[in-house]
Formats: structure tokens, C-alpha cells, sequence
């Protein structure tokens, strides 16, 4: 299946608690279908001290979220949209379905 939500990208997310939030993708694992944005969806991890300089603790980080609760931003628009694909001289690009602007 093609990336529709890639690396950098805005998105918004459509479900979950988080539901209506803008955020920027970090990191995308495709192999889960997941991607985590950067500050939202935060949840607290009992961390185990590992040596001296690590003091340990509960740390809050970023969990990662199904790509199907999630919208892409068109970055000229600024409101969601759905993702199509369209082949411009050999190379497949990303569409916006909203308004037709090559999002690549």
C-alpha cells in the first residue's frame, strides 16, 4: 500500500481523546500501520535507573497512533483532507482530494 501519511507532514487527528489536534508526524511505521506526533497522544513510562547518569523515573513520550485516526493537513489550505494519487511524467505523487494540490 502506498504513504499516504508520510515523515514531516501535518496532521490531524479524527479519533481518540486527541481527537481535533494538529501535529507533526515524527516518525511513520508502516509495517504496524502507526505513526506518533510530536506532542500528542503523551503517555507516562516507569522508567528502571541504568547507572550513575541515569536517574530513571516515569517519563512521558509519545505513543504512537493508527494511521486510520489520522488526516493529512493540506499545507496550502489548512483544512484536512483526504489523500489521492495521481501519475505526473513516471513519478506517483501525493493528491490532496479537497482541492487537487500535489502535496509532494
Amino acid at each position: 500500500m502506498a504513504a499516504r501519511i508520510k515523515k514531516n507532514d501535518s496532521v490531524m487527528i479524527i479519533a481518540g481523546k486527541e481527537r481535533g489536534k494538529i501535529g507533526k508526524v515524527i516518525r511513520v511505521q508502516p509495517q504496524q500501520e502507526r505513526a506518533v506526533v510530536e506532542r500528542l497522544n503523551m503517555v507516562k513510562r516507569h522508567v528502571k535507573p541504568r547507572g550513575p547518569q541515569d536517574s530513571g523515573g516515569i517519563l512521558e513520550k509519545e505513543a504512537s497512533i493508527h494511521l486510520s485516526n489520522l488526516m493529512l493537513v493540506d499545507p496550502q489550505d489548512g483544512r484536512p483532507t483526504r489523500v489521492g494519487f495521481r501519475v505526473v511524467d513516471g513519478r506517483k505523487l501525493r493528491v490532496s482530494r479537497r482541492t487537487g494540490n500535489v502535496l509532494d
